[in-house]
């Protein structure tokens, strides 16, 4: 039999299995301190279980159950989300709720890093919420669902109150929708075109007032 001619190999595909030799070479890519910044502010949040269910799902041939997890996560310094997750094992449920909390966080001014500005109401649902700002050494007063948001947020003295649902998905979502609607005195001065002493009163200017523009 004829032997047949052997082909040359392309240049380009010699050239593309070398600098995959090279980079198969070189080993896995180093991560850089960016990476670690994102892994020492995750370890610094504080995650609170507000509850967990179980669920269940009529199928063919019978029931399947799974779990629904509610998890409230933050900073501690003025920053918190809320995420819910479902999933057939708990442990799965709650990383899932976490995860979407973490995605969700919003930033809510403090006063002196312990309490709201001004009082304000919130409602989603059925449920409706009354938070009002307290003066220091009072502690949380508050409900279990509403407690761990504020834990996980950071405020140290506030009185809450629940006057609707009981349900804690309800209770959790008045209460964030009351906290995204709090204003700091700099954001107040800068629509009213004012100074932010001028906000807070004479009671509270000079240092007094630096002190709160800086905790806006």
């Amino acid at each position: 039999m004829a032997e047949f001619a052997r082909w040359p190999m392309p240049r380009a595909k010699a050239a593309w299995i070398s600098e995959e030799g090279t980079k198969m070479a070189r080993g896995p890519r180093e991560r850089g301190p960016r990476d670690d910044r994102g892994q020492r502010e995750d370890s610094d949040l504080v995650e609170k279980l507000v509850s967990i269910n179980r669920v269940a799902k009529v199928v063919k041939g019978g029931r399947r159950f799974g779990f629904a997890a509610l998890v409230v996560a933050g900073d501690g310094r003025g920053r918190v989300g809320v995420g819910s997750g479902k999933a057939r094992e708990v442990p799965e449920a709650i990383r899932k709720a976490t995860e979407q909390a973490k995605r969700n966080m919003i930033r809510v001014p403090l006063r002196e890093g312990r309490t709201r500005h001004h009082d304000i109401n919130g409602r989603f649902g059925a449920g409706r919420v009354t938070l009002r700002a307290a003066p220091a050494g009072t502690g949380i007063i508050a409900g279990g669902p509403m407690r761990a948001v504020f834990e996980a947020l950071g405020v140290h003295d506030v009185v809450a109150k629940s006057i609707g649902s009981s349900n804690p998905h309800n209770m959790i979502k008045a209460t964030f929708e009351a906290l995204e609607r709090i204003e700091g005195p700099r954001a107040i001065a800068a629509r009213r075109g004012k100074r932010v002493g001028d906000i807070l009163g004479r009671r509270e200017t000079g240092e007094g007032a630096e002190k709160e523009a800086v905790n806006v």
